[in-house]
């Protein structure tokens, strides 16, 4: 009876190893870690992140007087920034920066229409000047 108590415990054993090994090899769960750069938005596929936060810094008075008189005009570049922020970087980041989440809401949605009414840049002085120049070449 000692030896199949032995022998039955051994086998449990080596099951037990041999289960451990399978399950430890059977799938590696690596799971890629976002670097720093790619968490803070700094590669090159990213858009200006850090330019705009750096712009919503320097038109927070244009955003003061939005709220505090009541002037429905924010700059180009603001809106701009605020747009890029909100959508395409760090959506709570107005949040963070002290807004409140009701004033997050009213900068985005007037910046968004603001966006979607401003018509097409025109095109760059320089391409008007390249223009001659590159009939001439030809």
């Amino acid at each position: 009876m000692a030896n199949a108590f032995n022998l039955f415990s051994a086998l449990a054993v080596l099951l037990l190893v041999l289960a451990m090994a399978f399950l430890t090899h059977a799938r590696p769960l690596e799971t890629p870690e976002p670097t720093l750069e790619a968490r803070l938005k700094l590669d090159a596929d990213s858009p200006s992140c850090w330019e705009s936060l750096t712009q919503i810094q320097s038109c927070s008075g244009e955003v003061i007087l939005f709220f505090l008189n009541g002037e429905t005009y924010l700059g180009d570049a603001c809106c701009h920034a605020i747009h890029t922020i909100s959508h395409q970087c760090w959506p709570d980041m107005m949040e963070t920066l002290g807004y409140t989440t009701e004033e997050g809401d009213i900068l985005e949605g007037y910046c968004d229409q603001e966006i979607a009414d401003s018509p097409p840049s025109p095109p760059s002085v320089m391409a008007d000047m390249a223009a001659p120049v590159k009939g001439l070449l030809h």
